[in-house]
């Protein structure tokens, strides 16, 4: 008759390292990009700062004007209005909102709700405070009447934290790879039309739409932190209550 095998407490205690060591490794590499998209951010916005209010080059601006102008039409105008639309005040005004009613219904989603609301208020503020800070008037060929100042664009700067948001809401919680990678490219897509669009229009220099998409992801990074505080806190609060 065969013995059993005997029990060897050092084997399960390799296997439980190994896997924490593959955690860490896993934790590691996701900090360390999330480390270098922070400060190729930070570079891109002082890379354009610098371009327009130092150096003045207009070198970049006047290029993608001139490419933009090479294909203008009637169509491509509606079109190139029509991506503006969905970073424009009039809809960031009620597609967050509608956004956090729909996402307080599922006891899951409820911090997303909050981060929603309270990122897509705070780099509107953000992005008034620079602009009032930076002082660039808007292109003087602008195809649509705009009030307001140019750098950074707002539409690039709101809309890249608030889509931003939503690729990395989505990244988090849709498990299947196909819909994931779907609407992550989707909502990519979407928000770089929106930015080419303020281009397109001579709404806004090149440089603004580049600053704009860079402040907004770096604003997006540090109020997901803060909020992922806030959270441990709360929880961590409510532990104490229990007990």
């Amino acid at each position: 008759m065969r013995k059993a095998g005997r029990y060897h407490p050092f084997a399960d205690m390799k296997r439980i390292t190994k896997r924490l060591l593959e955690l860490l490794a896993l934790l590691t590499a996701e900090a360390v990009l999330i480390a270098l998209a922070f400060f190729l951010c930070l570079f891109v916005f002082s890379y354009m700062a610098r371009e327009v209010f130092i150096l003045q080059d207009k070198g970049l601006d006047t290029a993608l004007f001139q490419y933009a102008a090479s294909h203008r039409s009637e169509g491509m105008t509606r079109l190139m209005r029509f991506f503006s639309f969905f970073a424009s005040a009039d809809y960031l005004l009620v597609a967050p909102a509608l956004l956090v009613l729909g996402m307080s219904w599922f006891h899951k989603l409820r911090w997303y709700a909050l981060k929603v609301l309270l990122i897509a208020f705070t780099s509107t503020m953000l992005n008034q405070a620079l602009k009032r800070l930076f002082e660039r008037p808007r292109p003087v060929t602008a195809m649509l009447e705009q009030s307001g100042l140019s750098f950074p664009s707002g539409h690039a700067m709101i809309g890249g934290s608030f889509y931003g948001l939503l690729i990395y809401i989505i990244w988090r919680e849709v498990q299947h790879p196909f819909w994931r990678w779907l609407w992550v490219s989707l909502l990519t897509v979407l928000l770089l039309l929106i930015g080419y669009s303020r281009i397109y229009l001579n709404v806004h220099y090149a440089t603004d739409v580049l600053a704009g998409y860079a402040m907004g992801i770096i604003w997006l990074f540090i109020a997901i932190l803060l909020m992922k505080k806030l959270e441990k806190m709360y929880l961590k609060l409510g532990s104490t209550d229990v007990t």
